[in-house]
């Protein structure tokens, strides 16, 4: 048996006021949103390998230090020169 439909209210209770209310804007805090987090969706192996950021961390991040330094070495055997910094 299905549940009977619910019909919304649009109503506020007498305590409320809709001029206490400023005028609503949609997505006001999206862009902020967008700056300040990040969001990397994991392929569903990765995800399984490491269920939480406490395990995944760490590893990712040796992996990078490990990407960058190969491609400095990779750079330096290309051009002959040695990058200092």
């Amino acid at each position: 048996m299905k549940k009977a439909r619910r019909h919304a209210v649009d109503e506020l209770r007498p305590e409320y006021k809709k001029r206490d209310f400023g005028a609503l804007v949609c997505g006001k805090y999206a862009e902020r949103l967008r700056e300040k987090s990040s969001v990397v969706v994991l392929d569903p192996r990765v995800a399984e390998a490491f269920p939480n950021a406490a395990s995944g961390n760490p590893a990712l991040l040796s992996l990078a230090e490990v990407a960058t330094r190969s491609a400095l070495l990779s750079h330096c055997v290309v051009t002959g020169r040695h990058k200092t910094g």
